[in-house]
């Protein structure tokens, strides 16, 4: 069997910034523990398969270890490479039916916008293995289905951050963002993901983070509209819109090689 599989790196406006994602776009439906061995093989952070469906495509996301409930950087990347490879034309929407329910991505402007559920973080105390894995004093902590939320107490703090994974391997969550008033130029707020559980110590860009952090920043600041910037050694920056209940999340892709599964 040979199929087609692409590298797009994700919020990112250059190859080899943002965060990679593999993306197959299938005919018809995969078996999982081949996806799963693909996802391996690939060993990036996600790996998307996209499969025709109704009006839209069915969409699933694993990491080298699982599979995932939602992902944002990988759903960016197959919309850009449904468009790309003209499985969409270029002003139609691209929908995504998912573990997440459906998910929509539009572009203008060169950006991609995705329409995902908000995911508000509610206090929490911060766990023992959650405050000695991040050896940091929180100002804030919380947690929504997925993640814990810890507010630190500026950018430098965020970028100087050093984990203890293993001790961040003992929390039973999907992943830990970390997050900080920006006093970077024009953006609002900065963050980082670590997911040790997942198999992946820190994400570069992590799209699905951001339906936690768009409330919590936008009650602090007061606005709706945020500019966001994760501050991992890849980095990549996001435009965030609070809709209600829904977040939207943008950024660019680039794609950065093609080829072909032989397996």
């Amino acid at each position: 069997m040979a199929t087609p599989i692409h590298v797009v790196d994700a919020f990112a406006d250059t190859a080899f910034t943002g965060n990679p994602a593999a993306i197959c776009v299938l005919h018809t439906a995969a078996d999982p523990e081949w996806m799963q061995q693909v996802s391996a093989e690939m060993n990036l952070s996600e790996t998307a398969f996209v499969v025709p469906s109704g009006d839209g495509f069915h969409l699933r996301w694993f990491t080298p270890t699982t599979e995932v409930d939602l992902c944002g950087h990988a759903t960016l990347a197959a919309a850009h490479m449904l468009w790309e490879r003209g499985d969409l034309d270029n002003a139609s929407p691209a929908k995504f039916d998912t573990l997440s329910g459906r998910l929509t991505a539009t572009r203008e402007n060169g950006w991609i916008e995705l329409d995902f559920p908000a995911e508000p973080a509610t206090p929490v105390d911060i766990p023992v293995a959650l405050a000695d894995g991040l050896d940091s004093e929180p100002r804030w902590t919380g947690r929504n289905r997925w993640d814990y939320l810890v507010e630190l107490d500026g950018e430098g703090v965020i970028r100087g951050l050093a984990p203890d994974f293993a001790r961040l391997m003992a929390l039973k969550t999907r992943g830990i963002i970390v997050t900080a008033r920006a006093e970077t130029s024009g953006i609002d707020f900065v963050s980082r993901f670590f997911a040790p559980r997942a198999g992946i110590d820190e994400d570069p860009v992590t799209g699905s983070a951001h339906c936690a952090l768009g409330p919590f920043w936008a009650d602090r600041l007061g606005r709706d509209r945020l500019e966001a910037l994760q501050v991992s050694r890849r980095g990549g920056r996001l435009k965030i819109h609070r809709n209600g209940d829904r977040v939207g999340i943008a950024g660019q892709a680039v794609t950065v090689w093609s080829g072909t599964i032989h397996a």
